[in-house]
Parts: C-alpha cells; sequence; structure tokens
C-alpha cells in the first residue's frame, strides 16, 4: 500500500509539473520564418494592438526564435470599433486640412493587411485612414470631410506630413476619389 502511494504522488507530482511547465510555455510564442503579428494574433485569438502593447514593441517588425508574450490583460483596439459612430465620436480636438488620396487592398500583390492588422479585404466596409503616425497618431478617431468617421489604421511610403488616404474597397471607387483637400477633424 506505502508503495502504490508514493507511486502515486510521485506520478502527481511528474503531472502537476508538466501541466505547470506547459502552461507557461503557451503563454509565450517563439517567432518562426514568415511570421508576422497579424499571423500570431489570429493563431492565439489576441489583438495586434495587444502584443504590441504586452511586448513593448516600439514598431510591428519581429525576427525569427523573438520570444514574444501571447497572453496579458486585453487592450481595447480599432478594430472593435469598425467605424466611429456619431455617438461615440467625442469632442474635436484638433482640425485642419490636409491633402487626401484613396486606396484599395484590391491591387496585385496588396496583403489587404494594415499597419495596426486590420484585414481589409475581409471587412471592406471599415472605415480606414493610411496616416503619418507623427501628424496623426494611429488608432486616432477622425471625421474625414466627404469619407465620414474612420480610424487612423494603416500608413504609407508616400503618406508624409498632412497627407492621408483613405480606403475604399473598389478601386474605380477609388481612382474617382482622386486627390483633393479636405478638411479632418481629430476626435477625443
Amino acid at each position: 500500500m506505502k508503495k502504490l502511494l508514493i507511486v502515486l504522488s510521485f506520478a502527481l507530482v511528474l503531472f502537476l509539473g508538466t501541466s505547470l511547465e506547459s502552461s507557461a510555455a503557451s503563454n509565450t510564442y517563439t517567432v518562426k520564418s514568415g511570421d508576422t503579428l497579424y499571423k500570431i494574433s489570429k493563431m492565439h485569438k489576441v489583438s495586434v494592438n495587444s502584443l504590441i502593447s504586452w511586448n513593448k514593441l516600439k514598431s510591428t517588425t519581429i525576427k525569427p526564435k523573438q520570444k514574444l508574450k501571447v497572453t496579458g490583460k486585453a487592450v481595447k483596439t480599432a478594430s472593435k470599433a469598425k467605424t466611429p459612430s456619431r455617438a461615440a465620436s467625442g469632442t474635436v480636438v484638433r482640425e485642419f486640412t490636409v491633402s487626401a488620396s484613396a486606396y484599395t487592398a484590391s491591387c496585385k500583390g496588396c496583403s489587404g493587411i494594415t499597419r495596426t492588422g486590420l484585414n481589409l479585404k475581409k471587412n471592406p466596409g471599415l472605415k480606414v485612414i493610411a496616416v503619418d503616425p507623427r501628424v496623426i497618431k494611429l488608432g486616432t478617431k477622425v471625421y474625414v470631410e466627404g469619407y465620414g468617421y474612420a480610424v487612423a489604421g494603416d500608413t504609407g511610403g508616400a503618406i508624409k506630413g498632412n497627407k492621408i488616404d483613405v480606403f475604399i474597397p473598389s478601386k474605380s471607387a477609388a481612382l474617382k476619389w482622386g486627390r483633393k483637400n479636405v478638411k479632418i477633424k481629430i476626435l477625443k
């Protein structure tokens, strides 16, 4: 009987030790070649913003063999509020004129994934603008004249200073938008 108790106790200790170890291992993820924050966020059912916050990342660039925390306190993301409503718009913090062009996710070679991890191909109804983060912080709610309420959720190589790109799902509608000067309101 004593031997049986000792064997069962030993088995219990082994079981608890491995379950704690696997639990700790599931809290982190080792980046593999070809991984993106978006891909990792979908794999672990968390937002890209949460991954950035939990790992104190300065950008969305990650490297193979990098260890990332994949659990933690949820972070509110821009993707939760698809299009800011008038009721949730808050107050206007700043208003200025910008040069606005349009872009689409339907181009050859376009991934459709924004800088903040929004998938525009799967969610063509999202109202998203590409901004210079030094002028308009990513995740900011905005109102764009002629476009409506949107979220600053992307960046672009040609978007510098007081320029924005508005996301329009169809290529023909994006070309029709052209380039124009519009008033933009930064909302709190």
